[in-house]
Order: C-alpha cells, then structure tokens, then sequence
C-alpha cells in the first residue's frame, strides 16, 4: 500500500504522524512511504533520518495525498486538506467528529474512510490509542495551570504546594480517567490540597488507595462538583465519553463565582469541552478571562511538547497503520475486531453511531 504522512497544519502543531521507525517498520511490510518533507523539523528529525528509514520526500502536502492511500497524521484535517481527500483514501488519525459538524460533513462528502485514533476500544472499554496522548495532556493541565496561577501570569499568585504556614492550592479534578488520574499525580506531586471527583464509586475508591488517601474523592453531583469548583484555585475538566460531546458539568453560574484569579483548564475541549465558558484555543493564544477567571482550552495540548508525544503515539498507532496497509480495512477489523469501533465515516456515510447522535445526522452501520 502507498502510504503517506503529510506534515500537520494546525496551529503549532509540531508533532508527526510516524517517527522513522516507524516508517521502517512499514517499509519493511512491503509498502510505499511518502512523507512531506520537513514532517520530523518540530521534534528535531530531519529528511535524512526518515530517508534512512526507507521514506520518499516529497515537497508539498498535495503530493503527499495525491500518491497515498492511506494517509497517517496526528490531528483532524483541516479545511485545506478535506478538500485534497476523495473515495480512495483511508484517513487513519484523531478526528474527534462529535466537537465539529462541519468536518464531519466535509470528511462525508469526500468519499473517504476516517478511522479514528479516539475511537478505538478495546472490550474492556479502554482506549488504546488515546490513552498516551490524555497522559500527557493530564499532566500538562497541572502545569499550565500551576503557571497561570502566577500573578505575572494575570493569576491570584498562589503556590501549589504553600510553604510552612501557608495554605496550599486548592486543586479540582472533574474525571478519574486516564487524563484526570495523570492531572492528579502532578497535582499532587507539586503539594497541591487535591478534590477528585468521578460518576464512579469503583474509580474513587482506586483513586483513594492509589494516593493513600492523601486527596478527597467526591461523587459527581451537581451539588459536590459546584461547592468544590467554586472554593477552587484551579479547576481542571477531564471528562471524556467515548466518541461523543463532553457533557458541561461546570456551569457558567459556577466560575462567576469563583475567586478572580483562578484558573480553569479544560482537557475535553476537543470533545465540546466539560466547561461552560471554555471554546477551543491555540498554543499561540491559550488563554482568556471570563468573569476574572483564566481559562486554558488548547485543542492540542500536547503538541506544546511534541517530542514526547510523537514517540509515545508512534507506539500505539503503529500497530493498525500496520494491520490496515497489510490486510486492507476490511482485512485489518477481521485480524482485530476492535479497529471496527475507530471507522467512523465510510463512503459517504456516517458509520458510528454517537457522532450521529450528536450532530443529528443519518447513520449507517458499517457492515451494510
């Protein structure tokens, strides 16, 4: 198969779809690899190291998609690229296709197959594919939030962790995922005084016997989740339903009452976001003030460290890039039936069924 990695067009977005070994493991399968040169410039590869790997450069985007079948990337495409997409291609990527109608009309009239990266579950519920990615995300939430509590920073200029005789920042974690677990232990580990709060009872009582009850586990309610919110310094959102829009659990009600200089971070932005008042920001501008309270909602956050999340996505995404370019999709979800739950759009259809929810849009099954 003829496959290729186009560099990402987001903004700051510096992470690649495939590192070199990567590539060289799909050389070595037999297949074609086409990358857009310059791909590995933002996490210090260079054309020689992907060449080395088996790679072809190629100088523009358009000729990336114009040779490939499959094309391999981190982050949806953008409008530029939908344009570029047709019956022939299989997208193999994060789409994220319950935040945004729009690309998901635009991916549907294409033609294309979109697999995507977040959808991919495993019997147990987990998700493979995101679970590095919310890794990092999590424990950036704590980071850029610990940051923007600065007072150069427009914060109320708390410490997390206090000093003797000082009071530590109050720390809310709304989701006991993957994500929310990751914003924890940073949390924790700058010595911040920690609230966890989950729907369920099983991941609380993991959360308290993983942090030796060192931090107060709440049951997600309205009343648990505004009295925690608003006696906050920072609010992170860590909420995440599988393929569908984040449901808002924080309130506009409640950040007009938390204390001016508080921060918010919003890890399920690019799922609609947990937090009322947070809309998708980039890297270049990450933050603004609603009602004194900073909000960070950056669509993709760990491109701000795209080294690390490069190679830790090349670990996870390999394997289906892999199974697809072998044994073709329909091929590949026969080798593992799971690949089935990351199809989202099929030949003009819209084939998993809470993005159709959501966007109140026809859906197909895939087998039909």
């Amino acid at each position: 198969m003829k496959i290729g990695i186009p560099k990402e067009i987001k903004n700051n977005e510096n992470r690649a779809g495939l590192v070199p070994g990567g590539v060289r493991q799909l050389v070595e399968d037999g297949h074609t690899v086409y990358f857009q040169s310059g791909l590995g410039k933002g996490i210090g590869l260079t054309d020689y190291e992907y060449t080395k790997a088996g790679g072809i450069a190629l100088p523009t985007l358009e000729e990336v998609y114009e040779q490939s079948q499959l094309i391999v990337k981190v982050k949806e495409p953008q409008p530029n690229e939908i344009k570029l997409l047709n019956k022939n291609h299989i997208i193999y990527t994060y789409l994220h296709l319950a935040a945004d109608k729009e690309l998901t009309m635009g991916l549907m009239e294409s033609g294309c197959t979109g697999v995507a990266y977040e959808t991919i579950q495993e019997k147990d519920g987990s998700l493979p594919l995101l679970t590095p990615m919310s890794e990092v995300a999590g424990r950036m939430a704590a980071q850029v939030g610990a940051s923007y509590l600065q007072a150069n920073n427009g914060g109320k200029g708390i410490l997390m962790g206090g000093v003797p005789g000082v009071p530590r920042a109050k720390v809310t974690v709304i989701g006991c995922g993957i994500a929310g677990t990751n914003a924890l232990k940073m949390a924790m580990g700058m010595g911040a005084d920690v609230i966890a709060i989950d729907l369920s009872t099983k991941r609380l009582a993991e959360m308290d016997d993983l942090f030796e009850n060192r931090i107060t586990t709440l049951f997600s309610n309205a009343h648990n989740i505004e009295e925690a919110v608003i006696q906050s310094d920072l609010v992170i959102g860590a909420v995440l339903v599988p393929g569908a829009k984040a449901p808002k659990l924080v309130t506009r009600e409640h950040i007009r009452q938390m204390a001016k200089g508080s921060v918010v971070v919003d890890i399920a932005v690019d799922q609609g976001g947990c937090i009322e008042t947070c809309k998708p920001t980039t890297h270049e501008n990450p933050v603004y003030d609603v009602d004194g309270v900073i909000h960070y909602s950056v669509a993709n956050m760990p491109g701000a460290v795209p080294k690390t999340s490069t190679f830790a996505l090349t670990n996870v995404t390999l394997k289906y890039a892999r199974f697809i370019a072998n044994y073709g999709l329909k091929g590949a979800i026969e080798k593992d039936p799971i690949l089935k739950s990351g199809v989202n759009v099929h030949a003009g259809k819209l084939v998993y069924e809470q993005v159709a929810k959501d966007h109140d849009l026809p859906y197909t099954p895939l087998e039909l």
